[in-house]
């Protein structure tokens, strides 16, 4: 099972006295698979660009997959997204992974001047016509009239998408390479794995593979969040305070590992898990030698 790290956020970088460039180096030494970051305009919390922070993180490690968890095609125009895509996949030398996702909340779309009711429409058309784009092809494009051929041409990275409803397991199945839910117990992906292989194979397309989102806090020292605490926070994805309390991974590294041979056992192949709290560089050990106890 593939583990990749979400990257430390601006307060974190700030207190903590973390870079970019850093943290991004300290996961690869460590052994992890991945490091992500998220996408988001105006949620009026400090946040990076997407592509600018993943950029550092591409150029200042060598062999560590890059990841954008998740991106969101749609609130762009469909070329300079796939730009932006194309320039991390060069700069990283092939190791981006594309999470995608159509989310954000409304006011973020405001803020790009895009109507939040057409998010459904402008994912499906980027998920279709992104690995041509990518790839070089001239492409017809429907909402921004016209031809464009974008170079360098690269090779279409692997294209996660995210979220765990009905219609992510759709898009999935019918565009996608992975299914990347957050938030969701093992039951959820066993049975969503069973739906994506069904519609995976009613297209003709291998099943994807499947990828979960995950947080929580490693270890044991005193002052790390709780369990608890931290789920007071998942319930802000409209799940009830007594499914969210059983989704944090905590505890040691085997207690930890034992949860993630959960998800594996469902279907998982790769997780996804941002921090809730404690030193960003400790934390990333533990979860390293989290990793060594699934092999």
């Amino acid at each position: 099972m593939d583990i990749g790290v979400i990257l430390p956020g601006v307060g974190v970088q700030r207190e903590q006295r973390l870079d970019l460039g850093a943290a991004a180096r300290h996961a690869e030494e460590t052994g992890l698979d991945g490091v992500w970051h998220g996408d988001h305009l105006a949620t009026g919390a400090a946040s990076l660009d997407c592509a600018v922070a993943l950029a550092v993180a591409a150029t200042t490690t060598t062999r560590i997959r890059i990841g954008t968890s998740v991106f969101v095609p749609a609130i762009r125009p469909l070329a300079w997204a796939a730009k932006q895509i194309a320039s991390l996949q060069h700069v990283s030398g092939g190791r981006l992974v594309l999470g995608v996702g159509s989310g954000g909340g409304a006011g973020q779309w405001a803020a790009a001047g895009v109507p939040y009711g057409e998010r459904g429409r402008r994912t499906d058309t980027a998920l279709e016509l992104l690995p041509r784009l990518l790839a070089g092809e001239t492409v017809a494009l429907v909402d921004e009239p016209g031809e464009v051929r974008l170079q360098p041409a690269v090779t279409p990275p692997p294209i996660w998408v995210g979220n765990a409803s009905t219609v992510a397991v759709r898009r999935a199945a019918r565009y996608g390479d992975g299914w990347f839910p957050s938030m969701v117990p093992p039951s959820k992906v066993a049975s969503g794995r069973a739906r994506l292989a069904e519609l995976a194979a009613a297209h003709g397309r291998p099943e994807p593979v499947v990828v979960i989102g995950a947080t929580g806090v490693l270890g044991s020292s005193p002052g790390l969040p709780t369990r608890e605490s931290i789920a007071s926070g998942i319930t802000g994805y409209g799940i009830p305070m007594e499914e969210a309390v059983q989704l944090p991974l905590t505890g040691k590294p085997a207690q930890v590992a034992e949860r993630l041979a959960a998800y594996r056992d469902a279907g998982a192949r790769h997780v996804v898990l941002g921090f809730a709290g404690g030193d960003w560089r400790e934390q990333c050990d533990l979860l390293a030698e989290t990793r060594a106890l699934l092999t």
